[in-house]
Formats: C-alpha cells, structure tokens, sequence
C-alpha cells in the first residue's frame, strides 16, 4: 500500500537444530521469530521493545536484507527484501548498535568515504557531505577527528553516515545506548527532524522513555511474536489504569501501612519507603488513602495518582524483570 512502509506477516525465522546449533550452543532449534505480523506507517516513527532475546535484533537484520526469513513475507518501501534485495537496499539506512565510524579521519571525509562507498561519486559524496554537517549542527567539527568527537556528536556522525544515500526507510537499533542524557536528546532532537521530512524510522530499544518521547506506535516483542501494539497511552491504559503511589516519611511504617490502606496488589519498595497499587477509581481512592493514613497517624511524603510507566507496561506484558537499560543481542 502507498501509506505503508514496512509490511510484515507471518515471518519466522529460527537458529539452530539438527545438530547445527551453533548459535543456540546446545544444537537445540530456537525461534528468534515465531510468526511476527507488523505494519508501519509512512513518515512515522515506530519503535519495537522487548527482553534480551526477544528478536528484535533479527527483525531489523531481515529488513535490512543482513538475514533471510524462514518463513513469511516482509516487504520495505514496496520491495519484498527476499526477491528484491538490492532494490530495498537502496531505499534503506541502518544504524547499529555499534560505530562504523574511522576514528581517525574527520567528520567530513567519513561521509565522503560512505558517499564513495555507496557510488555517488566525488562530487556528490562531497555535496552530500556538505548537506549532513550542517543538517546535523556538525560542520564546525567537520575536519576534527572523530575520535575528539563527544559521545553525542559521534552518534549523530554515525546517523548522518546512515542517510548519505537519502534513504526512505532508516532502522534504528539502540541508536543511544551508552550515550549521557544530553547526547541521548541530541539524537532524539536529529530523528524528530528526520521524520518530519518523510523519512520512516524503525526504532529497537530498551530505553522506555526513548519509545514514550519519539514514537508514534509501540509493538512489544515477546519470544518472537508481537504481543501488544498500540500509542503509548494506548499501551499504558491497557495495563490496567491509573496507579497509585504513597512515599512516607517513616520506612518502618510500611508494613502498617500495607494492612490499613484500601489497596489490592500492592508493591513495597522500601529503599524509596514507597507503595504502589492499581487503583480504578482514582478520586475514591486517593481520598480514601489519605484519610486511611491520617487516622492511623501515618505521615507520608507524598501521595498521588497517576498513569502506569511504560516499564510497568513492559514488566506486565513479558512478565520479564529485567534489565531494561543493558543492549540487546538478539
């Protein structure tokens, strides 16, 4: 369709069996992807999250034509990436998880050098070279080493580098790990930019709030399948509504407090002396806790209502404490 820049259906891919499982490290088959159904919009930011494991990873290296599917089709910019993979190549970008970057040329001649490398030419890899430094504030740096680079500043190098050749579709996968709060924005600020000119950008993450400040839609991958979809309000309300937190003043009120307050399922972190619960009627509620602690002679810091976080969303739909900031690897 037109209005659709990645189509995904039924797509399995899986590593391993038949006594060829070097990936696995026990010759047992494993599915990295189990029947995967995904549709993006053109111009749109779309951003897939899941446990260490789940095939995100997989998912991109198929899109970007890296990895074959076993089963399924998957079509990009309208070119199914199994029949046509040079084609969807030229239409694409990628940027990994690690730096392609030569550490030892400048910001300028590394983009030449992709330019090159993608035969656009001298004087179009230059022009083009031109156009990237200043679209992403970087042409002051454009003859400074790379390896003088901040963490930020490489990062968007490394993205510019992605889009030499104008790709429509640019996959993302964990553009920001490693990266301090204020290179994480620097990027998120270039990708803004980037879809507002009609570019469609994947986005693999586990950083949450980086899926809450850019995406348009979520998928949730989970062993291969996506098992939720939807804006990240959608998502929030789908996991059961407004949540309520108490943080007291007395850490060793906790348990008390458990006992007397109008709450089911209620979580303790006590670290923060903090209480969370589900509530479905947050005004009834919050008066109700609040008269709850002050006949008791409870006191607490801080009470309030709010919408779950995107981690609670993931934690319920995966059932999966993890680490949700380590990089992923498959």
């Amino acid at each position: 369709m037109a209005d659709t820049a990645i189509s995904i259906e039924g797509v399995r891919k899986r590593y391993g069996g038949r006594g060829t499982g070097t990936r696995t490290g026990t010759g047992t088959a494993k599915n990295a992807l189990d029947g995967l159904d995904l549709t993006v919009p053109r111009a749109s930011v779309h951003a897939l999250l899941g446990p260490n494991g789940a095939g995100k990873t997989t998912l991109v290296r198929i899109l970007a034509t890296l990895l074959r599917p076993d089963a399924g089709r998957v079509e990009v910019a309208g070119h199914d990436v199994v029949a046509e993979p040079r084609t969807v190549r030229r239409h694409i970008g990628l940027l990994g998880q690690h730096a392609a970057l030569d550490e030892e040329l400048g910001g300028r001649q590394n983009l030449e050098m992709f330019g090159r490398l993608h035969h656009l030419g001298a004087r179009r890899s230059k022009a083009r070279a031109d156009e990237l430094l200043a679209r992403f504030e970087l042409a002051e740096t454009g003859r400074k080493p790379v390896k003088a680079y901040s963490g930020g500043m490489r990062r968007r190098l490394d993205l510019a580098a992605a889009l030499i050749t104008e790709p429509q579709v640019l996959f993302l996968d964990e553009p920001t790990t490693g990266l301090d709060p204020r290179g994480r924005a620097e990027v998120w600020e270039s990708v803004r930019s980037l879809v507002g000119g009609g570019t469609t950008v994947l986005l693999t993450t586990q950083y949450l709030e980086e899926a809450d400040q850019l995406a348009d839609r979520i998928s949730v991958v989970d062993a291969g399948r996506v098992v939720a979809d939807g804006t990240a309000d959608e998502l929030k309300a789908a996991t059961g509504g407004d949540r309520i937190d108490v943080v007291l003043r007395d850490a060793g009120r906790l348990e008390a407090a458990v006992a007397l307050l109008p709450l089911t399922e209620v979580s303790v972190d006590a670290d923060r002396r903090l209480l969370s619960a589900p509530v479905t009627d947050r005004m009834a509620a919050l008066a109700a806790v609040v008269g709850a602690l002050r006949t008791a002679g409870i006191e607490a810091e801080d009470v309030r209502v709010r919408r779950p976080t995107l981690d609670e969303v993931f934690l319920h739909l995966t059932d999966a404490p993890k680490n949700l900031t380590e990089g992923a690897t498959a």
